[in-house]
């Protein structure tokens, strides 16, 4: 017969309520007590029946987190963030991957919600976000990460990537830097088309004419580095230094550096916007901007938190976190 938390409150010496308040996060709830409760359920094996829980508070203290490709570092390491932050109040996370794909999106969205999920946050696959209304149909809180889309409007978490790339700039033109070829992803996505703003905004601000000849646009994608670090030094008059706008195209666009037997410090230097593990030892990497990864998902679930928790002010509230700068000058 299955212990049931009548036993657990028994045993404990106290009652059924202060064993649901436990179990619950209360703070009302002292530590003591709480040590005492979750000592006893471990040592009774008792096995906390959430279908009945969540029946009685209309919670399934469940979030649903859905990313354009869950083999991605940076997706990854944000994923931690929130996981990180909402285990701190008992709640678990069901991780869903869109494949890039506004289709997948929906139905990654759709399934989350007959998963009774208490809300979700979202990086989304592409700026297109008129299939979200479903989540507003639902009365979902949500909260966006990374990328803001069209006809739909969200609390959402945003790296300042205009001013990140800016001082990159800069920072590259004040080392003697006057021609600084670019690269970067679909301008449609919000990150890619802010980080190619601050580029252009320091251009500008310095006097330095852009030459639409070592301006790149592709995907976010190492493949995509690759071919368009190939298109760059294949020119007559390449760069001398090329800003690489995500961490996945400065990975391919090394990749074609170092197949092809270019020179380090000789032919070309790469600044990168993101700074991961292993940006350090791709070598020709002078300069990068580090995102907070872990700092965006736990601001994400707070937010997200807070609307569960019954916030009404009024939307959206747009949280931008601040990047780093990294140099090897």
């Amino acid at each position: 017969m299955s212990v049931t938390i009548k036993d657990v409150a028994r045993y404990c010496e106290v009652s059924t309520a202060t064993v649901s308040r436990v179990i619950n996060n209360d703070p009302r709830i002292s530590e003591k007590t709480k040590e005492k409760v979750m000592k006893g359920i471990k040592e009774l094996n008792y096995r906390i029946n959430g279908v009945a829980r969540s029946l009685k508070t209309n919670r399934t203290r469940t979030i649903g987190f859905i990313c354009p490709e869950i083999p991605n570092d940076f997706f990854m390491s944000i994923a931690k963030g929130v996981e990180d932050e909402l285990k701190k109040y008992g709640y678990s996370v069901i991780i869903c991957n869109s494949n890039e794909n506004t289709e997948e999106e929906k139905e990654r969205i759709k399934l989350l919600c007959e998963k009774c999920v208490d809300g979700i946050i979202i990086i989304p696959a592409t700026d297109e976000g008129r299939h979200f209304k479903y989540l507003k149909d639902a009365n979902m809180p949500v909260v966006l990460v990374d990328r803001l889309v069209e006809d739909f409007q969200s609390d959402a978490v945003l790296v300042d990537n205009i001013n990140g790339s800016y001082c990159a700039v800069e920072y590259l033109i004040n080392k003697g830097y006057n021609r600084i070829g670019f690269i970067g992803g679909d301008v449609k996505l919000t990150s890619a088309k802010e980080r190619f703003e601050g580029y252009t905004r320091a251009l500008n601000d310095y006097c330095i004419p852009l030459e639409k000849d070592i301006i790149k646009f592709g995907d976010f994608h190492i493949k995509g580095g690759f071919d368009l670090m190939k298109e760059m030094m294949q020119q007559d008059n390449p760069p001398p230094l090329v800003f690489i706008s995500n961490y996945f195209m400065h990975v391919g666009a090394v990749k074609y550096l170092i197949e092809n037997k270019y020179k380090l410090d000789k032919e070309v230097l790469i600044a990168s916007f993101d700074d991961m593990e292993l940006s350090s030892i791709f070598g020709f990497s002078v300069l990068r901007v580090r995102q907070p990864m872990m700092e965006i998902g736990s601001k994400a679930a707070q937010l997200l938190l807070s609307r569960i928790d019954g916030d009404k002010t009024a939307y959206p509230r747009i949280v931008r976190l601040k990047t780093e700068l990294i140099t090897e000058w």
